[in-house]
C-alpha cells in the first residue's frame, strides 16, 4: 500500500536522524567519562578509544529503543499537525490501522536489539574487563611514567623517573622507595636502565645512594654505589579469574541461576521487551495540540523513557536483592506497561472518554 510505504520511509528518515544525534551525544559523554577513568589509572590511556567503542556498543540497545520511540512519536505527531490523520480517520481507519506499517518497520530493529542485548552486550563488557585486568597486572617497568610517582604491582615499591628514553629503556634521576616487612629503603641514582640477567629483568642504577632504616630503630644506614641492580616484576599474563554478571554470556547466566545472574537476565530481557512496549506507547501518546508547542510530546517521550528504564534498573536491583523473582518482575513491569499502552491505544482508537455524571440543578418553581 502506498500510504504504508510512505510512512515507513518517513519512519526510516526520522529513526536515522535520531540515531545519529543520540550516538553523538552518547559518544561525547562516554569520551569524557572514559578520559576521567584513564586519568585515575583505571586502564591504559592508549585504550581510551577502544574502551569508548565497546561502551557505546553495549549502550546500543538503549539507544536504538529510544530512537525507535522518538521516531514513531514524531512521525505520527507530524501526521496530526498536517491533517493527514483527519484524512486517515475520514476513510474509516483508526489508530489501529497504523499498527501494521509500524510493525513492518520496527521488527528488524527489535531483532537487532535482541541480538545486541543477549550476545554483543556481554561480549563488549568482557572485552572492557580484559583491558582493565591486563592494565592492572602490568609489570613494574610498564607502570613507570616520567615525572610521576608510580606504585608497583604488589604495592611494596614506589618508583619515580624524571625523564626517560623509550627506545633505549634508560632514565635519569631515578627514585625508588621500598618497604619490606620491617625494613624501609630509599634508593636514588643519576641513571637507570633495564637489563635482562639470567632470564630476569633488572633495573640497573648507576652513581647512586641507598638509605636503609629498620622500624623501631633510629639508626639509618647510608651507602653509595657505582652500579646497583634491583629486580623488577614482570607482566602478569594470567587470564582474568573473575567474571562480572554483565560480562557473562547469556547461556552461562541461565546455567548458573544465582541472584546476580538472574538480575542480569532481567535487565537483558527488559532491553528486548522495552522497544515493543514503547512502540505502542508512542502510538497511543501521539497527537497535536495547537495551543502547545511542538516539543511537548518529545518532552513526554523523554520523561516516559527515563521512567521506564529507571523501572528496569529498579527491577534488576529487586531481583538481585531477593525482593522479587525474575518472571514476576518481567510480567508485572513489562506486562503492566503493555496493558496500559494497549488500553490507552484502544481508548483513542474507539474514541472512548470518561464522562462524569452531571449534577442536576433544581429548577425554580413557577410563580
Amino acid at each position: 500500500m502506498l500510504f504504508h510505504s510512505s510512512i515507513r520511509r518517513e519512519l526510516g528518515r526520522s529513526f536515522g536522524a535520531t540515531l545519529v544525534v543520540l550516538v553523538t551525544v552518547v559518544l561525547t559523554m562516554t569520551l569524557l567519562r572514559t578520559l576521567g577513568e584513564a586519568s585515575r589509572g583505571s586502564f591504559n590511556p592508549a585504550d581510551v578509544l577502544i574502551i569508548m567503542g565497546y561502551t557505546v556498543l553495549a549502550d546500543m540497545p538503549t539507544i536504538l529503543s529510544m530512537s525507535l520511540f522518538i521516531a514513531v512519536l514524531s512521525v505520527v505527531n507530524r501526521m496530526y499537525r498536517d491533517s493527514e490523520m483527519v484524512i486517515w480517520f475520514g476513510s474509516g481507519k483508526g489508530l489501529m490501522g497504523l499498527v501494521r506499517p509500524l510493525l513492518r518497520f520496527a521488527w528488524p530493529v527489535m531483532v537487532v536489539i535482541a541480538g545486541l542485548a543477549f550476545f554483543i552486550l556481554p561480549w563488549s563488557f568482557a572485552q572492557i574487563e580484559d583491558l582493565r585486568d591486563k592494565y592492572d597486572k602490568r609489570g613494574d617497568i610498564a607502570r613507570i611514567e616520567p615525572g610521576q610517582f608510580q606504585e608497583s604491582a604488589n604495592g611494596d615499591r614506589v618508583f619515580f623517573i624524571e625523564k626517560d628514553s623509550k627506545g633505549q629503556q634508560t632514565g635519569t634521576n631515578v627514585f625508588i622507595a621500598t618497604r619490606e616487612s620491617s625494613k624501609e629503603t630509599i634508593t636514588t641514582a643519576g641513571i637507570g636502565s633495564i637489563e635482562v640477567l639470567n632470564g630476569d629483568r633488572f633495573l640497573v642504577l648507576q652513581n647512586g645512594q641507598r638509605l636503609e632504616r629498620t622500624q623501631g630503630k633510629n639508626d639509618i644506614t647510608v651507602s653509595t654505589f657505582e652500579r646497583y641492580g634491583a629486580r623488577v616484576g614482570a607482566d602478569n599474563t594470567a587470564a582474568r579469574n573473575y567474571a562480572p554478571a554483565n560480562a557473562t554470556g547469556t547461556l552461562d547466566l541461565i546455567s548458573k541461576p544465582t541472584r546476580q545472574h538472574l538480575a542480569e537476565l532481567a535487565w537483558r530481557a527488559g532491553l528486548v521487551l522495552a522497544p515493543f512496549n514503547l512502540l505502542w506507547l508512542g502510538l497511543a501518546a501521539a497527537g497535536a495540540n495547537p495551543r502547545a508547542g511542538r516539543s511537548t510530546n518529545l518532552i513526554f517521550a523523554f520523561l516516559a523513557f527515563v521512567v521506564y528504564f529507571n523501572l528496569l534498573v529498579l527491577g534488576k536491583n529487586w531481583v538481585e536483592n531477593g525482593k522479587a523473582e525474575l518472571m514476576t518482575t518481567l510480567l508485572q513491569l513489562h506486562g503492566g506497561v503493555f496493558l496500559l499502552s494497549m488500553g490507552w491505544l484502544a481508548m483513542r482508537h474507539n474514541h472512548w472518554s470518561l464522562r462524569f455524571p452531571r449534577r442536576k440543578v433544581p429548577q425554580a418553581a413557577a410563580p
